[in-house]
């Protein structure tokens, strides 16, 4: 999977030596109210997470998530990228940041960054994105990335309905 860059943030490949600022955000308060509890309490877990679940899609589908980094002093500040989700009929992208680091514009920018890669270099013709309806930062930030609303949707094993919004990549 290859590194992202945007003026402020360098997006790269998570590792398992990123497994200590995971567990810091899988326990965030807002990742907690926005995305779910993972179970993942432990360094160790947190390690599984990672190679388990993140870095497996790197060499399956070629996209996955990737660790944002502030440019200049090389600091952690959250996830963005692409997910192939079960119970979704399209590769959803997907964003969090850790609390300290958000409303300062880096969801946008690693977003914007990230919906680039995926139309012009991975070839993709569509996305969509998923938020629970109170997550009104997350919408905002979809909306202004071209996204809309196109209805709702719950995920296996999961009860909480979601909104599902979709962008089309646009003719050049």
């Amino acid at each position: 999977m290859k590194p992202l860059d945007t003026p402020r943030l360098h997006l790269r490949p998570f590792t398992e030596q990123d497994a200590a600022f995971m567990l810091e955000l899988l326990n965030s308060p807002t990742w907690l109210r926005y995305i779910g509890d993972r179970g993942v309490h432990t360094i160790s877990e947190a390690r599984a997470y990672l190679t388990d679940r993140v870095m497996k899609d790197y060499d399956e589908l070629k996209f996955g998530m990737y660790l944002l980094e502030l440019k200049e002093e090389g600091i952690p500040v959250g996830t963005c990228g692409l997910i192939k989700r079960i119970g979704l009929p399209e590769v959803d992208l997907g964003f969090a940041l850790h609390p300290d680091f958000e409303g300062k514009g880096y969801g946008f920018e690693s977003a914007y960054a990230v919906l680039n890669h995926a139309f012009t270099e991975l070839g993709m013709n569509r996305l969509i994105a998923i938020t629970v309806a109170y997550n009104t930062r997350s919408i905002h930030l979809l909306e202004k990335l071209g996204f809309t609303l196109e209805g709702k949707t719950q995920l296996p094993d999961d009860e909480e309905e979601l909104l599902v919004y979709g962008i089309d990549r646009q003719p050049e």
